[in-house]
């Protein structure tokens, strides 16, 4: 009788995942809150949830009165799917990277990545009013969720895989990000994506590990 690999014993497996948890609190943090969002939108009318959603949208016109307020908000709803399909986004993607770089670290590319795709994709959107071929009813499109953080997490992750899987990797990343444009054209929200995605592989820094200097021992001459 062939016998079960002791990494897929269920045992080991619990005892996994109960590590993972515990070394990703911000990850299970930030589940937490995508869980008790979608409880309460789910309770919503669709006109009600239509105003909440745009109140936190990271759109042209809520980023010139409240960048701050909405680039906050904007991470605690998820655009389309389910909140079970975006829990095991999170411990496929966020948990492991945040257990193995830090909270701080993970946190920042995260960020950074949120951050800096809205204001690229919105920047595009801006442009295309300005040059006339945008309407500027796009200015106040929705424009929310946790994908251009999710993209920049899924970058980075490139190099914590051992080596000859990171190309392979990163190959699959890029279509997945890169198709829509061929599915639907040019979409501020694909240019997001894959600036987002883009910031993950510029973060390598982050990955390497943190040089400790030890002070100098008392007594020593220089």
């Amino acid at each position: 009788m062939p016998t079960v690999p002791d990494a897929l014993r269920p045992r080991r497996l619990a005892a996994e995942l109960v590590d993972l948890v515990r070394h990703a609190p911000g990850t299970m943090v930030w589940l937490g809150i995508l869980a008790i969002t979608a409880i309460t939108t789910s309770r919503m009318s669709p006109e009600h949830l239509d105003r909440v959603l745009g109140h936190r949208s990271t759109n042209l016109a809520n980023l010139a009165h409240d960048p701050i307020r909405v680039l906050i908000t904007s991470l605690m709803v998820f655009d389309g799917g389910t909140w079970f399909g975006y829990a095991v986004l999170y411990l496929v993607f966020h948990a492991p990277v945040e257990r193995r770089i830090g909270t701080r670290r993970w946190l920042t590319v995260a960020l950074g990545a949120h951050v800096l795709a809205t204001y690229v994709s919105q920047g595009f959107v801006a442009l295309g009013i300005r040059s006339g071929w945008a309407s500027p009813v796009v200015a106040h499109a929705l424009d929310y969720g946790v994908s251009y953080a999710l993209a920049g997490v899924q970058g980075v992750a490139t190099y914590l895989l051992p080596r000859r899987w990171r190309w392979p990797y990163a190959l699959v990343m890029c279509l997945v990000y890169l198709v829509p444009f061929a599915a639907d054209g040019i979409t501020f929200t694909s240019i997001g994506h894959v600036t987002a995605l883009a910031i993950g592989f510029c973060c390598v820094r982050f990955t390497r590990p943190r040089l400790r200097v030890e002070p100098p021992l008392s007594g020593t001459v220089a």
